[in-house]
């Protein structure tokens, strides 16, 4: 066996046989990625495996657990501002020229994968001949450049088309999912499944029967359907069919879906190398938006870090939780339950009786019901979760519980009569947490007998369906606290964001201001249909009126009504109140009460806006356009935001922007509430908000502090490093 040693990032090793194989083993990170020294490497052994004529065949496969993955994302976020489209292009087109001379080397190519393959590392799999996979369920391969805001840049939208057909690939492409061994298989973006430790061997075996060394579109007399475009029927219709389902899902927010479709489409009516770069064109317009880095930084980078710690205080020894109490057994509680004794934690899940904390349960026992059916998970693995489960109206079973989260009615006596009873049992540093949206934390802790170890846990419903944690800190919590609390979100596999104390803390806070102005448009007068259909327009998943509904308006006028009682400082007077008064006085504020803006049909057939709003709540002449009413949604949310920043309600614009695209649905593309400042640009936003300002209120007019930022052009975020 003959290895040549002359690089740094790839080995490759040359048989008696022939057959040449080129083994991935980054010198410098645990994993395998595209980067300008790999592609140098990569062309130079090609380069001299094409031109030895004692190689008949190559393999490459990886000396990591995982194949590849794509490029750095890090770089790609500081590519925005600092990188022209020519120069994005030829970024694009470097790693292009790599693989499409890999592809037309004239020996036959295989890709032994023997773990993960995503984005670049599966663009590098499309250019090989032939793909073998390892059967492991963490041995996954898709191209999810689509949910960063990007496309696949080396090949992955020209290679899949031509492989699998437009529609099937479209569904791949534009979903940016995933697929395991199997699924690949089927869909026949692989060519073979094999265990993991004989990818290579299999690879050999293909080599062995002297296949052709071209792809297939390389070959003469090569043809698609797709090749013809519009003059073929079923072309047109799926190409426009794909194209309303972009208009749909993705809206006209986000560049990326509208571009890759562009580039399938016009590429697949050109020749290879024609349709690579028309693939880099629109690359590199996305990769010179602002888009693609707004996502990739809050999706990506920033919700990394806090996954990894960006918040813990240092010099505080790590904790491992094995048992948790959870006070409460109703929606909430029951879920964190769920998530807690999936993490391998047991708990004690506590509510006035037994019957009712056997209901909370009952609600894992379901969940998982469902995901044993669907063979996610065996009959074995629910049992054995679900008895990590004790349901008990018993203080004494808390005793041991290194961290308890109290997630009762939102009312501070029954709040600190279950803190007392509950401190009373369980270990003397346990952590207690209350799940609480809106009720400061500072004030609970009163109840407390060790202030310093009591910190605000809020979750967000379904729990296990939400990744988002807010920690509130208040004002005793402890940095150990708050260090262990982190310890336990990482255990339970969540996102963490850290906020200090206030009322409504951050995402409830500024979650309000989108229903309050939804509310407050009804009372101008706006169509209904319109308000909810800008929202929607504007990247939002639900429209004002009908969270209004789910959170029920009681909640919305109380919260104001405990505002103004207390003379909060902080507080911002809203349009809409008078609408939600009305609303309930008619017997309609919430879907929990049967009836609210929306009508609840009893047979179950969907929701409708209630025929009688116009009447109680008459329409304006004139109707304003959408685009103002985007406006409106986007900036009173993040005018606030930039208020919670200001009075140190955040700390950080990372976790201003990771709790509002994971709290509450704000649109993915702006990357967040500051992220959307930043890209609107801070001067031209203040300049905006103050016509906002007067045209619809105080609560659009920017404080001295953003005036101030404005003048000094200071961002939330640091320009990025160059590229």
């Amino acid at each position: 066996m003959n290895i040549m040693s002359n690089f740094r990032h790839i080995r490759v090793e040359k048989g008696d046989d022939g057959v040449a194989v080129i083994v991935l083993d980054n010198a410098d990170e645990t994993m395998n990625v595209v980067a300008d020294e790999f592609i140098a490497e990569m062309n130079g052994a090609i380069a001299e495996l094409r031109d030895d004529a004692a190689v008949t065949g190559v393999v490459i496969t990886s000396g990591k657990p995982a194949f590849m993955a794509g490029a750095d994302l890090k770089l790609m976020v500081s590519c925005y501002g600092r990188m022209t489209r020519p120069e994005a292009y030829e970024f694009s087109q470097n790693a292009t020229r790599m693989h499409r001379a890999l592809e037309t080397m004239g020996k036959p190519v295989a890709c032994a994968m023997n773990g993960l393959a995503l984005g670049g590392g599966f663009e590098l799999a499309l250019a090989c001949h032939y793909r073998v996979l390892a059967d492991h369920p963490k041995a996954i391969v898709g191209l999810p450049e689509v949910t960063l805001g990007l496309l696949p840049a080396s090949g992955g939208t020209q290679r899949m088309v031509r492989l699998i057909g437009m529609e099937p690939a479209l569904d791949l492409l534009l979903s940016g999912r995933s697929l395991k061994p199997a699924q690949a298989l089927a869909a026949k973006i692989v060519d073979a499944i094999a265990p993991a430790d004989q990818v290579v061997a299999k690879a050999r075996e293909w080599l062995a029967t002297n296949p052709e060394p071209t792809q297939a579109w390389d070959r003469k007399g090569y043809f698609r359907p797709e090749m013809r475009g519009m003059l073929v029927p079923e072309v047109a219709m799926s190409a426009s069919a794909a194209a309303a389902r972009v208009a749909r899902d993705s809206g006209y927010n986000e560049p990326a879906p509208i571009a890759l479709l562009a580039s399938v489409f016009e590429g697949m009516q050109l020749p290879m190398d024609k349709a690579l770069s028309v693939e880099s064109k629109y690359f590199a317009r996305l990769l010179t938006n602002p888009v693609a880095r707004n996502i990739v930084r809050t999706t990506f980078i920033s919700k990394l870090a806090a996954e990894k710690g960006a918040r813990r205080p240092s010099g505080i020894a790590r904790a491992t939780f094995t048992k948790v109490g959870v006070l409460g057994a109703g929606m909430m509680g029951a879920g964190i339950a769920l998530v807690t004794a999936a993490a391998g934690i047991d708990v004690v899940l506590l509510d006035r009786d037994v019957p009712t904390a056997e209901k909370g349960k009952a609600y894992s026992a379901r969940i998982w019901g469902k995901a044993v059916e669907r063979g996610q998970m065996t009959q074995g693995q629910m049992d054995a979760q679900l008895a990590r489960i004790t349901a008990t109206e018993d203080f004494a079973l808390l005793e041991g519980c290194q961290l308890v989260v109290e997630a009762v009615f939102e009312d501070v006596g029954i709040k600190g009569e279950i803190t007392r009873k509950a401190e009373a049992k369980i270990l003397p540093d346990a952590v207690y947490a209350s799940n609480t949206s809106t009720l400061p934390i500072s004030g609970l802790a009163e109840a407390s007998s060790r202030p310093d170890q009591f910190i605000g846990m809020h979750f967000f419903s379904p729990v296990d369906r939400m990744g988002l944690v807010e920690l509130i800190m208040g004002r005793k919590t402890s940095p150990e606290t708050l260090a262990r609390s982190l310890d336990f979100i990482a255990q339970i596999r969540k996102t963490p964001i850290v906020v200090n104390d206030s009322r409504g803390f951050y995402t409830s806070r500024v979650f309000q201001t989108l229903v309050f102005e939804g509310a407050a448009m009804i009372e101008e007068g706006v169509e209904p249909a319109r308000i909810e259909n800008a929202a929607k327009a504007a990247g939002l998943p639900v429209g004002p009126l009908a969270l209004l509904d789910e959170v029920t308006m009681d909640l919305c006028v109380a919260i104001v009504g405990q505002a103004i009682a207390q003379k909060d400082p902080n507080y911002v007077i809203r349009g809409g109140l008078p609408v939600m008064q009305r609303m309930i006085e008619l017997g309609r504020g919430s879907r929990k009460a049967g009836a609210g803006f929306y009508d609840y049909p009893a047979d179950g057939s969907p929701k409708r806006l209630w025929s009688g709003l116009s009447r109680e709540f008459p329409l304006a002449a004139e109707q304003p356009g959408q685009d103002e009413l985007k406006t409106r949604f986007l900036y009173v949310q993040a005018i606030e935001a930039a208020r919670c920043l200001e009075q140190g309600v955040l700390e950080t614009a990372e976790d201003g922007d990771l709790g509002a695209i994971y709290g509450w649905g704000f649109p993915v593309w702006t990357g967040g509430t500051l992220s959307f400042i930043d890209t609107i640009g801070i001067a031209q936003f203040v300049r905006e908000a103050d016509r906002l300002a007067q045209a619809y209120g105080s609560r659009f007019a920017p404080s001295q502090w953003l005036r101030d930022r404005a003048a000094r052009g200071e961002a939330f975020y640091p320009p990025a490093k160059a590229a």
